[in-house]
């Protein structure tokens, strides 16, 4: 089931399957931004990550001694939750444990997603407890957001990414099974700032990127609409459409994990970039869009 909120500016809407933000739709002419699935590209749309971030060597990690299989980006995104609460200006969905989660991943958990609409701004925030008394809970969490592009004029190459403040990116390698290498290069932008879109970008999958300003806008020279993302609780910036495709959408993803080494199965425990939180104890993290 599908939930909606609306104020003067924005409508969206929210799927209580993965609890993923499947709309948002300006209120004065209609134009909508999150990109709306398509099976020649990619059907999702605004996935939650969570337990894990990207990829599993093998499809799989140990923990404990016993081997779990997870998919890429975890379970949630094809998750019925558990319920959705719509209040004035924000929807809010939950999940806990059920069957399909603790055959992959063997923890109690309460994950709550809210999306609170302020003005032009939809804020993502997601809420892990671990309820358990002696047991660390061991998780990433990310956003996987896709955007239309172009938004509305224009091709896919007459919009780029713009990030507010002059960086020196490093970008993660890749081998062609699309795991980490454990080497990062100099990923120079255009003056320093901007980012210009290709669909060659992605012929090999998506960028990773570390020591990016944590803030980035999607936005064309020929249109007045843009998003901007604000991700300052997140380590690292993912840019992805589908493979080898003349995709017109990009997906701009805030996450505090990354895919597995090539040839290295995880143990849980030691996987590199998660949270490790205490029994009773709760973690937030999340990041803004401002859509114009």
């Amino acid at each position: 089931m599908n939930y909606s909120v609306e104020n003067e500016y924005l409508k969206i809407t929210v799927s209580d399957i993965g609890a993923e933000l499947v709309s948002v739709i300006s209120k004065a002419d209609g134009c909508e931004y999150v990109w709306q699935g398509d099976e020649r590209f990619w059907n999702g749309q605004a996935p939650v990550l969570f337990p894990i971030c990207c990829r599993l060597f093998g499809g799989y990690y140990t923990y404990e001694g016993n081997q779990f299989f997870m998919p890429c980006h975890g379970f949630v995104r094809k998750n019925p939750c558990d319920s959705a609460e719509v209040g004035k200006n924000s929807v809010t969905v939950r999940l806990t444990p059920n069957e399909l989660t603790r055959s992959q991943y063997p923890f109690d958990f309460e994950l709550t997603v809210k999306y609170t609409l302020v003005g032009k701004k939809v804020c993502f925030s997601a809420t892990v407890k671990n309820p358990s008394e002696d047991k660390t809970l061991i998780f990433a969490l990310g956003g996987h957001p896709g955007f239309n592009a172009p938004i509305d004029k224009g091709s896919f190459e007459d919009w780029y990414l713009g990030f507010d403040e002059k960086a020196e990116p490093e970008k993660f390698c890749f081998t062609d099974t699309c795991f980490r290498t454990g080497k990062t290069e100099k990923y120079p932008l255009k003056d320093g700032k901007i980012l210009p879109l290709r669909h060659d970008l992605f012929d090999h999958d998506a960028l990773f990127f570390r020591n990016v300003c944590h803030s980035v806008t999607l936005r064309s020279e020929l249109s007045d609409k843009s998003v901007r993302v604000d991700f300052p609780e997140m380590n690292y910036l993912g840019v992805w459409h589908a493979v080898k495709k003349e995709a017109p959408y990009v997906c701009i993803e805030p996450m505090n994990g990354l895919p597995s080494f090539d040839g290295r199965v995880d143990d849980l425990a030691t996987k590199a970039d998660m949270v490790h939180l205490a029994p009773g104890n709760t973690y937030t993290s999340g990041f803004d869009m401002t859509f114009n």
